[in-house]
């Protein structure tokens, strides 16, 4: 493999992890190499906003001409909010481009090829696992034209999320809930049904110091809100979706530009995105206590003998207090 890009490019991935996540744009960070000296560099600061080649190109002025620029993504070559960044690249007088991470977007993917076709040196597949790891919700989402759906939830070692009276504050403990904040933290969207909003009214809001965005809060269900109930606030954006369809839920997130849900519940609907092959990752934090009844963690009528049953992938097995967190991805 090539080395001669590798430090450039380390300081393009740590410009890259600068810009804000969620968002519905990737993380991108690009660094200008003249004679083998930094003369520019950028990152993405979020929707709207300069490409991370556009910064660089800012600071590096007229000695961009006949310089090398080191991205973590291929550049863009398409007109959004912002103009194509191949073409600002040949525009500038830019010789060679490495390239981290092919772009998996098809609407923006192109700008390989347009580079080469217009007499610029590309260099690709440097460093890409790194960069594509940087990006691998955003990712999932350009391949698969959906959100990546991430289930938490809370039960006691016998699988209840709540006990035969229905109380579930608190099932785990406070470093259980601290990790919860964190998982909500990376998520653009924040999903429960109605049954859930309106048993626990929850705030379903990233409650840590110097969050400024807050996730999306989706209701899925037909059942109307209280104007009163938390959800109704305005301490973050809340959408209801009346529908029962999993796939129509992720579909209107994908157009609003979210890239990962956080699935809280209740039973009943993460039963209805399991059943529907929907769950892409599972977070379970598990409390050592037996309620020997009460409210099931996940309710799905699909799965009916053993055959038929989900299967994940155990990542991570973590003790958060006294609680177990498992991570897991579907099979």
């Amino acid at each position: 493999m090539d080395q001669r890009w590798d430090d450039a490019m380390t300081l393009a991935l740590d410009m890259a992890a600068n810009s804000p996540c969620p968002d519905p744009n990737p993380r991108v960070g690009c660094v200008l190499l003249a004679e083998g000296r930094v003369i520019g560099q950028g990152w993405h600061r979020g929707a709207g906003t300069p490409h991370a080649e556009v910064e660089a190109l800012r600071q590096a002025g007229d000695e961009a001409r006949g310089a090398t620029a080191v991205v973590t993504l291929e550049p863009c070559n398409h007109i959004g909010r912002t103009g194509p960044c191949s073409h600002a690249l040949r525009d500038a007088g830019i010789a060679r481009v490495v390239i981290a991470q092919s772009d998996p977007n098809p609407v923006a993917s192109g700008g390989e090829q347009w580079l080469r076709s217009h007499g610029v040196e590309v260099v690709t597949g440097v460093r890409c696992e790194e960069a594509t790891a940087l990006n691998a919700d955003w990712t999932f989402s350009q391949i698969h034209r959906r959100p990546r759906v991430c289930w938490k939830y809370a039960a006691s070692l016998d699988g209840r999320s709540a006990a035969p009276d229905g109380t579930s504050q608190w099932i785990t403990g406070e470093e259980a809930r601290h990790q919860v904040q964190l998982g909500r933290a990376r998520c653009g969207a924040i999903v429960v049904g109605t049954g859930t909003a309106l048993a626990d009214d929850p705030r379903l809001t990233v409650r840590l110091p110097g969050v400024t965005r807050q996730p999306l809060r989706v209701v899925v269900g037909l059942r109307g809100l209280p104007a009163d109930c938390h959800l109704s606030d305005n301490s973050a954006p809340t959408l209801h979706i009346a529908s029962h369809d999993p796939a129509e839920v992720l579909d209107l997130l994908w157009h609003r530009g979210v890239h990962r849900v956080w699935l809280e519940g209740g039973p009943r609907l993460a039963g209805a995105f399991l059943a529907a092959d929907l769950v892409d990752e599972v977070i379970a934090h598990m409390a050592p206590m037996m309620l020997g009844g009460g409210r099931a963690a996940v309710v799905d009528p699909t799965v009916t003998t053993l055959s038929q049953a989900h299967h994940f992938v155990i990542d991570d097995v973590t003790q958060a207090g006294p609680d177990i967190q498992i991570h897991a991805h579907h099979e």
